[in-house]
């Protein structure tokens, strides 16, 4: 079954626009791992990568996590895969780790970063703290910022599925 993608309204105020295109490239990492296995899900992109899709989602749920529980809310919450010791742990992936454990930790983040951000404003200055600047970030730096880390990464996830079954498109 083919998932269907939203896009916001052409004519949609700044902040469903934001929500709007950041819930695109959500959905169109789903799309990209649709109907594959987690022995494909788990496939490299090319060695020396250790690029995957299943790395992809959940370094995406990593993302989720750092930026709308950890950075805006200043929620405690600790790391999921990754940590000083193995900071690409996201990326790491191993036979144990399957689709439906990394999906539904990736949904879960999301679900609450739709949370965390009904509660501020655009021009809201967050209550965390980011370890990549000490200057004041604004939930729509974060939303921009989003944006970007999903669509820098969708350009990755379109070259693993071709590589694994040659499926292309948007």
């Amino acid at each position: 079954m083919t998932r269907e993608r939203t896009e916001p309204t052409t004519d949609a105020d700044e902040r469903s626009m934001l929500e709007g295109w950041l819930e695109h490239l959500r959905q169109t990492l789903e799309m990209k791992c649709e109907g594959l296995d987690d022995t494909q899900l788990r496939t490299a992109s090319v060695e020396p990568s250790i690029l995957s899709l299943l790395g992809l989602v959940r370094h995406l749920a990593e993302v989720e996590r750092g930026w709308f529980r950890q950075v805006l809310a200043a929620d405690d919450a600790g790391p999921i895969y990754a940590d000083d010791e193995n900071p690409d742990g996201d990326f790491r992936v191993t036979e144990a780790d399957t689709w439906d454990e990394a999906y539904a930790t990736w949904q879960a983040e999301i679900a609450i970063a739709r949370r965390n951000t009904a509660r501020f404003a655009l021009d809201d200055v967050c209550a965390g703290e980011s370890r990549f600047t000490s200057e004041p970030i604004s939930l729509r730096w974060i939303y921009t910022h989003m944006i970007k880390e999903y669509a820098r990464h969708l350009g990755h996830a379109d070259l693993i599925r071709e590589r694994i079954d040659g499926a292309t498109g948007e």
